[in-house]
């Protein structure tokens, strides 16, 4: 019978009691109650009328790994808003997808049809939970629906067993270390040949460098050569020409014969050279010394008595010039072995000299670069960190590491970490194991500068029993205090993960016992509970509390949790 018929007879009766007014009573109060009745069958007929929701399956039997498909059907006016499910609250089965919603429209009311794909990878008899819709400002929950999930039946008389395989270990991803290794060498690179270009190179030698190679009777010849190619006599530039002519000889005696030709007045420098060849150190003849006097003296009366003699009468004192020198080198003793071995060994003093200069540079411009580059660095992005890359520091290189984002548990708790995450054997008594199943991943221990644990923990036979999250958190204390830890300071928040989980958060600081002696050091912990029905999802994180580095990867990780919950 449809509620429509069912509502017209309960009017019929309504108004057959109505006409008999009431004699009694017992009339009265049947009057009453049809009344209440037909209000509340009323407004469920309008309920109704508002929106309809419906579910199904296309099967209720599958196989490991099968799909099947959950449709939720919402009939509703077209002015209302409808939420469907999210995420994974079908568990115990799994969604794999979700599909977009077919609208069909029917005069003034939507038919809105929700598809999902779900499956199970474990055999045995599971129920889709309630599932939640919210049509405009209510709420409505679909039936529950059994599934049955089979064993694939293996003939073994065709199919062979194997072992499973072994852990093959993956490479690591490949990462730009190489580029910053390139901009590095290309940088020192690029350095070195400066050095080398304008330090180190043997630079072509300029002119006055290849003449002050040369020995002094060549220097002295080429000055002269040079003097006959200038124009001071074409021009009357008579002082200008007996300067240079009387440099000449003065700066070849001064190498060669007396070490203070230069200095010299023309009395002193001849009275010198007469000492000279009367100490029989130099055999120079009368003349020699007379021509020189005569020259040097003409050349001081053109330098300072404006005295003018004619051109013929200097390039005759060029060519005494020229002569003399001939004579002087013709009686200039031969330098002894000694002596040229002290010259050999100057050279070699001057080589090396020249060698520590262009090392000392190189050194100072090296390290000033060096300096700069740390100091820049440091500028920007601090001491410490510049520091602790250079020298470094295992909490920065996990930190900067490739960081692994993967899925631990079931249900699954998907959290980013600077190392996978390894399987742990949690350890627990034969007879707590008959009560709850622990599924733990972790890296490092306490006693090290970084560690974290992801644990799962299914409980059996709950019943009504509540999970309490606090006293699920009083275990890991427990297991914190027999490692030796003290002074475990405690404060609870709530946390929400990224997609929206909630659960609690339990941090603090504690006395970290430093392995192999008797002294502590301050640490920091940080404990997230979840828990969804029968199953408690635990985040465990300690570290050094001096660690900068260390509350950036806690930081991150926190940042990155995220879970994958049965909606209530």
């Amino acid at each position: 019978m449809s509620s429509v018929e069912t509502y017209s007879k309960m009017k019929k009766s309504y108004l057959n009691i109505k006409e008999s007014r009431i004699k009694n009573q017992e009339s009265k109060r049947s009057y009453l109650f049809v009344r209440y009745t037909l209000s509340c069958v009323f407004v469920f007929i309008s309920f109704f009328s508002f929106a309809q929701v419906t579910s199904a399956i296309d099967s209720t039997s599958i196989k490991i790994g099968e799909q099947i498909t959950y449709h939720i059907q919402v009939e509703t006016d077209t002015t209302s808003l409808v939420v469907f499910p999210e995420g994974q609250t079908f568990q115990p089965l799994e969604m794999i997808e979700s599909y977009d919603v077919d609208t069909l429209k029917k005069s003034d009311k939507y038919s809105l049809i929700k598809k999902y794909g779900l499956t199970q990878f474990d055999s045995g008899a599971y129920t889709i939970p309630r599932q939640k819709i919210i049509i405009g400002d209510k709420t409505f929950f679909t039936d529950s629906l059994k599934v049955e999930v089979n064993n694939i039946v293996v003939d073994t008389t065709k199919q062979g067993l194997y072992d499973i395989k072994p852990i093959i270990e993956v490479k690591k991803p490949s990462s730009n270390w190489w580029k910053y290794v390139l901009i590095t060498l290309l940088i020192i690179g690029i350095v070195a040949f400066l050095l080398f270009w304008f330090i180190w190179r043997k630079k072509p030698l300029t002119e006055e460098e290849e003449i002050a190679l040369l020995p002094p009777y060549d220097r002295a010849k080429l000055a002269l050569k040079k003097l006959d190619e200038s124009h001071y006599l074409e021009h009357s530039e008579i002082k200008e020409y007996y300067s240079e002519l009387t440099g000449i000889i003065r700066k070849y005696l001064d190498e060669k014969v007396y070490d203070h030709s230069l200095e010299s007045t023309t009395d002193e420098l001849v009275n010198r050279l007469r000492l000279l060849k009367e100490g029989n150190q130099i055999d120079l003849s009368q003349e020699t010394i007379k021509n020189i006097e005569s020259i040097l003296k003409r050349a001081d009366l053109v330098k300072f008595a404006k005295s003018a003699p004619d051109i013929a009468l200097a390039e005759l004192d060029r060519d005494t010039i020229d002569s003399e020198i001939d004579h002087v080198k013709e009686v200039l003793p031969e330098p002894t072995e000694e002596e040229k071995l002290l010259d050999e060994k100057y050279r070699e003093e001057l080589e090396r000299k020249k060698t520590r200069k262009k090392i000392i540079i190189t050194v100072a411009i090296s390290v000033f670069l060096l300096i700069a580059t740390f100091v820049g660095f440091s500028i920007k992005y601090g001491f410490n960190y510049v520091k602790d890359t250079i020298i470094g520091h295992e909490s920065i290189e996990l930190l900067e590491g490739d960081w692994v984002t993967s899925e631990y548990g079931f249900p699954p708790i998907t959290i980013s970490t600077p190392k996978v995450l390894k399987r742990m054997d949690p350890s627990i008594p034969d007879e707590m194991a008959q009560m709850v199943e622990v599924t733990m991943f972790g890296y490092g221990s306490l006693m090290d500068k970084f560690s974290l644990v992801v644990a799962t923990s299914k409980y059996k036979n709950l019943g009504e029993n509540k999970i309490d999250l606090k006293q699920s958190i009083e275990g890991n204390f427990k297991i914190i205090e027999e490692t030796g830890a003290k002074n475990i300071i405690t404060k609870n928040d709530e946390f929400v993960t990224p997609n929206g989980a909630e659960g609690l958060k339990v941090h603090g600081t504690l006395d970290m016992p430093i392995p192999n002696s008797d002294t502590f050091e301050k640490g920091k912990y940080a404990i997230l509970a979840f828990n969804s029905e029968n199953i408690v999802q635990q985040v465990l994180i300690s570290w050094k509390e001096n660690d900068v580095y260390a509350d950036q990867i806690v930081e991150r990780i926190l940042n990155s949790i995220e879970l994958k919950k049965a909606e209530e």
